[in-house]
């Protein structure tokens, strides 16, 4: 009864969110609350909601203050080097812009923390995307999926709780998976030059000839950008193509798919050079050139601490944002404004936080996952016996998207593991395979960093997931046909 219950509850979340029918922390809550009351265990609804919030209370704390952190290190302009050349590539071509967002991501999840990736692929490349109007799901899809390949590093978790769990070494899970992971993120690549010309087909080829005003997301009057549209390149809804036309593009409340308005403008407007279209405003008040090194000294301690756990994350985080805060911003009125500035996505992120921590205490404290995932391993036919490592690779799909990662390694792993050496499969063999699922998981409901990704990039949970569980799922499945093709699995 408990695994029907459980699988129900999943599957009501979900449809609710993709729906719209109510917003996620509210479905966070109510759901999971009501069948609590159902399984006949109300009255402990408390206790698991406060052990669940115990449980992720540390997680919020580092959200909070990383994304503070890393508010105040893109505000002072240590990522605006790496903003530029992303740029310089992209120009505004829409598939560039997405294989750039791609590429981005993969670069920035080498230390191992998805909210990192997804604060600073997003601040780099929401400007680009309102600006040409470009689909926003695209954006969110394509980081989750690049984040969730890199995830896999001994140092991003899934790794190191899977050698933890079996006892082997993580060295040994990770290295042979390397070329399974790389045709993985290939794949990555491969989806964002499609989606990129799907993007190009739908807007037309663009190239940039001056932004005569910033796009600011308070703004709600209409803002204008001279664009110059290629021969050849079509639009949705537009006039026509020619050189030197006026795109009138929308405020902060656009629809992510509206194509571009044209309208006939001047043709004697000098080009402006590339550089004067970064993104991030070149002139805002807030950098700081000469503290340039301390900050990038700064950041490369603390990710350096992270990756050789000298502290835990929360109190590093903690430490390095009060310090970047004081160094950067000395006068209080200055540092009181910038965690105004980024107090909307801290609310928004520790809110949905919390609110999973209902959704996670009630899955774990009624008996509800260990029941689903008992009835998942037994169902496995007993002459798969042989093939546990296909199995786990298949499993590790669906348990860790709507399991924590915790919950899988250190739950379900072991069972799957001593069911594979029962017919000679090695420890080893199944860790590989249950680390082919990171793709998707990146997208589950239950990791926090996912609420970053959608927060920042103002869109919806269930439009993110409509649109990136099914390339997700293609790309766990390619790193699992090649872990079987190289022979590692």
């Amino acid at each position: 009864m408990l695994t029907i219950l459980g699988f129900v509850m999943i599957a009501t979340f979900l449809v609710l969110i993709m729906t719209k029918k109510m917003s996620p922390i509210a479905a966070l809550v109510l759901i999971p609350a009501l069948f609590c009351v159902l399984v006949g265990q109300g009255a402990k609804l408390g206790d698991y909601v406060i052990e669940g919030v115990g449980e992720l209370a540390p997680t919020a704390a580092m959200l909070m203050f990383a994304i503070v952190y890393f508010g105040v290190m893109i505000d002072v302009g240590l990522f605006d080097p790496i903003v530029r050349g992303i740029l310089r590539f992209c120009r505004a071509d829409p598939m560039r812009i997405v294989v750039g967002t791609a590429l981005l991501a993969a670069i920035v999840s080498l230390d191992g923390d998805g909210s990192t990736t997804f604060m600073i692929t997003v601040s780099a490349m929401y400007p680009l995307y309102k600006r040409l109007k470009m689909s926003l799901v695209v954006l969110t899809g394509v980081a989750a999926t690049a984040n969730g390949v890199m995830n896999t590093l001994p140092w991003g978790g899934p790794t190191a709780r899977a050698a933890t769990a079996l006892k082997v070494d993580a060295t040994d899970i990770f290295v042979p998976m390397i070329p399974a992971l790389a045709v993985g993120l290939l794949a990555v690549f491969v989806l964002a030059y499609v989606l990129g010309l799907r993007e190009r087909k739908r807007l037309g080829t663009l190239t940039l000839d001056e932004v005569l005003e910033p796009v600011n997301e308070t703004l709600t009057e209409p803002v204008t950008e001279t664009v110059l549209v290629e021969a050849g390149g079509g639009t949705t809804g537009g006039t026509g193509t020619g050189a030197g036309r006026t795109r009138t593009g929308g405020g902060a409340g656009d629809a992510a798919g509206a194509g571009p308005s044209l309208d006939k403008g001047s043709d004697t407007q000098e080009p402006a050079d590339d550089d004067d279209f970064k993104g991030l405003d070149p002139n805002r008040s807030t950098l700081r050139p000469r503290l340039y090194w301390f900050n990038a000294g700064l950041t490369l301690a603390l990710l350096t601490a992270m990756i050789m756990q000298i502290m835990p994350i929360p109190v590093l985080f903690l430490l390095g944002a009060a310090l970047a805060l004081t160094v950067n911003f000395p006068s209080m009125t200055d540092q009181r404004a910038r965690i105004a500035a980024h107090a909307d996505n801290v609310l928004n992120v520790s809110g949905m936080v919390f609110a999973a921590a209902v959704f996670t205490g009630v899955l774990t404290g009624t008996g509800m996952v260990e029941h689903m995932a008992d009835w998942l391993v037994g169902a496995v036919p007993e002459g798969m016996g042989p093939q546990m490592g296909l199995v786990t690779g298949l499993l590790s799909l669906p348990l860790t998207y709507f399991m924590s990662n915790d919950g899988f390694y250190f739950g379900v792993l072991p069972v799957l593991a001593e069911a594979g050496a029962a017919h000679g499969v090695s420890p080893l063999e199944v860790a590989r395979a249950s680390i082919v699922g990171q793709p998707l998981h990146m997208s589950s409901p239950l990791v926090p960093a996912v609420y970053v990704l959608v927060g920042m990039a103002k869109v919806e949970f269930g439009d993110h997931t409509k649109f990136t569980v099914k390339w997700a799922v293609l790309t766990s499945l390619v790193v699992l046909a090649a872990a079987i093709l190289f022979g590692t699995i």
